[in-house]
């Protein structure tokens, strides 16, 4: 491993399992557009990347409709869709170690309001020094740019001493057209192909596989 010294971790299928808020909201978003029975396993897609790119890409929404459908879905989802969500299994424990060794940061699509309050429903948010997403209105919502906020926040550190950890590839892809190193988890909502295509530097199972690849050798252990 090299000497990462910033993990970055992107919160939606990586820290926690948010698919019933999000598909939920999306429900809710597609309904009060005439749109019905939307599955939820259908819209798991949603899970990761930005809704922008979503709603455009298996609806077919143009700009003025993609708006609308996240204006709606956000009603619901700030109400009550970002507390139907889960923390992994052993991720506060894993957070607890690595916190000792590394500056974590998270990295997510989702606007950064949203993932501040989802971290504090956990009583996660203080193992983070930062909280990087995107922006209301609707700036800065590739995970490349959210990466290359964070690069800026930390210019003292050089690329090599940072690595992204997600489980989509806009992740991994974000990460490479940065210039960092990435893992990929596949725990989360991307498949092992789309994973596997997106060429991360590494490929994790579960969160004891994520603590022994990155926890120094003299603390190697189990959860």
């Amino acid at each position: 491993m090299n000497n990462y010294k910033i993990l970055l971790f992107d919160l939606d299928g990586t820290i926690s399992d948010p698919k019933e808020g999000i598909t939920k909201s999306v429900q809710y978003a597609l309904e009060k557009m005439n749109i019905f029975k939307a599955d939820a396993t259908k819209l798991e897609g949603f899970i990761g990347p930005p809704l922008q790119e979503s709603f455009a890409r298996y609806y077919g929404f143009d700009e003025e409709k993609t708006q609308r459908a996240i204006d709606l879905y956000r009603e619901r989802f700030t109400d009550k869709g970002m507390f139907e969500n889960e923390l992994y299994p052993k991720i506060t424990l894993l957070l607890e170690r690595l916190q000792t060794q590394y500056t974590l940061v998270i990295a997510t699509s989702k606007p950064t309001v949203f993932a501040e309050r989802i971290l504090q429903y956990f009583k996660i948010d203080s193992y983070f020094e930062l909280i990087a997403g995107s922006n209301l209105n609707g700036t800065r919502t590739s995970k490349t740019d959210v990466i290359k906020y964070i690069l800026g926040r930390y210019k003292e550190c050089k690329p090599e001493e940072f690595v992204m950890i997600g489980d989509r590839e806009h992740d991994i892809l974000g990460a490479k057209n940065t210039g960092i190193d990435s893992i990929g988890v596949t725990y989360g909502y991307g498949s092992p192909e789309e994973l596997r295509q997106s060429e991360p530097t590494y490929i994790v199972h579960n969160v004891n596989e994520l603590l022994n690849m990155l926890i120094r050798h003299d603390s190697v252990g189990t959860l």
